[in-house]
């Protein structure tokens, strides 16, 4: 029997008497729990926001919805949502499990997402991530604590937070961030060189998502967001070989002058630009590296580098021949979720994205790692069940001439419906043809994007819906005339891959909206 002391006693009693009157959600909401009067309260909380984050952390699924939807229609912001989710889930977490860093990296898309809904609709790719961010965070117990001691800010801050995850020391990792943290560009700047220090999709990604959210939960939890990255680094720190992008960026850094002030850049022209593009679609890592490096030493734009970055990993997409088995519920032959093309576009998207947030030396850095990693995303073959040699031999892109002879129509109208059928029947090659033979009638983009938008949301995606709608639609934004319609005939394929499984809770959300 646990013995009590009067004033435990008379905290319980306290708490109970609470709950009573105004009822255990309304304490739940205020961010309370039953504390013993002399325990202190360790949990990391976050101001204004701890009721909501509270709330999406305990509320069992079932009843979260109609709890958010009754707040939005009491005033609260759909941003807020989306802010207090982040932080839930950065607290249940911390940037090391997997489901859970996948929800984190697609509330800010699907925020971006409603946007594109009319009302009362908007906030449907929201609701759906926040249930699912909820359903995973059941019975976690909180990864995340507050830190005491932030480290004083050396000279050399950035890199002893590199070293620090080197040699796996999360103390000292952390602290040192939370000193970091005061200077937001030296922030930045130290997790991108964390980013960069290895080719991987989840470090840059990510990285990138925890930065840009800063934006709607405000810079005063700028360390509990980018402590995931810290903890994500750490944890799939190499051992016992550092990976080889890490001698050779300083390498190519340092061999084309790199490290010294921007020379006067021109813009480079489509040939240009597809000749680079080829080479950064091939298999060889090293090549694609040093063509990037090149091309930068010799003048041409960081967008127009990252341009062509983005397109070679959209290539990808459509070149991918597709899984060979399948892979729990993703059928064989499918290419969304955590396939080759999809995880290359995302990390490319990401690294152009904090590339314009950078110096120029640090944005030619992050390029050349993207260049490199887009090149070399064939390693992950056997984890996706992919034919990977597949992807490095088949000649052509789709959709082939084959796929686009079976489109007859020309009339805009027409194709939107054929994209809707083609979404429907699974069919990736003609949804690919649809697209480009849309694209090629020179019609406005928006009823594309609204019939993609729609499965995007519909769909589960298996955790990459909404990131991969985000980055095809913002890349098509910013790629050439001659080029972006690439990008949506990738994303209609990736659309009829990942058609049949619908999302848990976005019925009861529509419902919930519309009733």
């Amino acid at each position: 029997m646990r013995h009590l002391s009067r004033r435990s006693f008379l905290a319980d009693v306290g708490a109970g008497m609470l709950a009573a009157s105004v009822g255990t959600g309304l304490v739940r909401d205020l961010g309370l729990r039953s504390l013993a009067a002399d325990e202190p309260d360790t949990r990391l909380r976050f101001g204004a926001l701890e009721p909501l984050a509270g709330l999406m952390q305990e509320t069992p699924p079932e009843r979260l919805l109609p709890a958010l939807v009754a707040r939005l229609r009491a005033g609260t912001e759909l941003r807020t949502l989306v802010a207090a989710g982040a932080l839930a889930n950065a607290r249940a977490f911390g940037g090391r499990n997997y489901g859970g860093y996948h929800h984190f990296m697609a509330l800010a898309p699907a925020l971006d997402m409603s946007r594109e809904f009319p009302e009362p609709l908007r906030p449907l790719p929201v609701l759906k991530v926040l249930y699912r961010n909820t359903a995973q965070m059941q019975g976690a117990r909180d990864a995340l604590a507050p830190i005491e001691s932030p480290a004083a800010v050396a000279p050399d801050a950035e890199l002893a937070l590199r070293a620090a995850i080197r040699a796996r020391d999360l103390g000292l990792a952390e602290r040192t961030l939370a000193g970091l943290v005061s200077e937001p560009r030296r922030a930045l700047d130290a997790i991108r060189l964390v980013a960069d220090d290895d080719a991987d999709v989840h470090r840059v990604v990510l990285a990138w998502r925890a930065w840009s959210t800063l934006d709607l939960t405000g810079h005063e939890h700028a360390l509990t967001l980018l402590r995931q990255s810290v903890r994500f680094c750490l944890m799939f720190e190499p051992k016992p070989f550092a990976p080889e992008i890490r001698t050779l960026l300083p390498d190519l850094l340092t061999r084309h002058g790199l490290f010294d002030q921007p020379r006067r850049v021109a813009a480079a022209t489509d040939a240009e630009l597809s000749r680079l593009c080829l080479v950064v679609a091939g298999p060889d890592r090293t090549r694609a590296a040093d063509a990037a490096a090149t091309a930068l030493a010799q003048g041409m734009h960081s967008e127009d580098v990252g341009e062509a970055i983005s397109l070679a990993a959209t290539l990808r997409v459509l070149r991918d021949p597709g899984r060979g088995a399948a892979n729990g519920a993703k059928r064989a032959g499918t290419v969304h979720g955590n396939s080759i093309g999809v995880h290359a576009s995302d990390a490319a998207n990401a690294w152009r994205n904090i590339a314009r947030a950078s110096t120029h030396r640090d944005a030619a850095a992050g390029l050349i790692v993207a260049a490199y990693y887009t090149a070399g995303e064939d390693g992950y073959a056997h984890q996706c069940g992919t034919d990977y040699e597949g992807v490095r031999t088949l000649a052509s892109a789709w959709p082939h001439a084959e796929h686009q002879a079976l489109i007859e129509t020309r009339d805009p109208a027409a194709l939107v419906d054929q994209l809707d059928a083609a979404i429907r029947a699974q069919d990736q090659a003609r949804a690919c043809a649809v697209v480009h033979r849309y694209g090629m009638g020179g019609h406005s983009a928006r009823p594309v994007l609204d019939v993609l938008l729609r499965y995007a949301t519909s769909e589960d995606g298996a955790l990459h819906a909404e990131k991969y709608y985000r980055t095809a639609s913002e890349e098509f934004a910013r790629t050439r005339p001659a080029f972006r319609w690439r990008h949506l005939a990738a994303l209609a394929r990736v659309t009829a891959s990942e058609y049949g499984n619908p999302a848990p809770g976005y019925d009861e959300a529509r419902r919930l909206l519309e009733g």
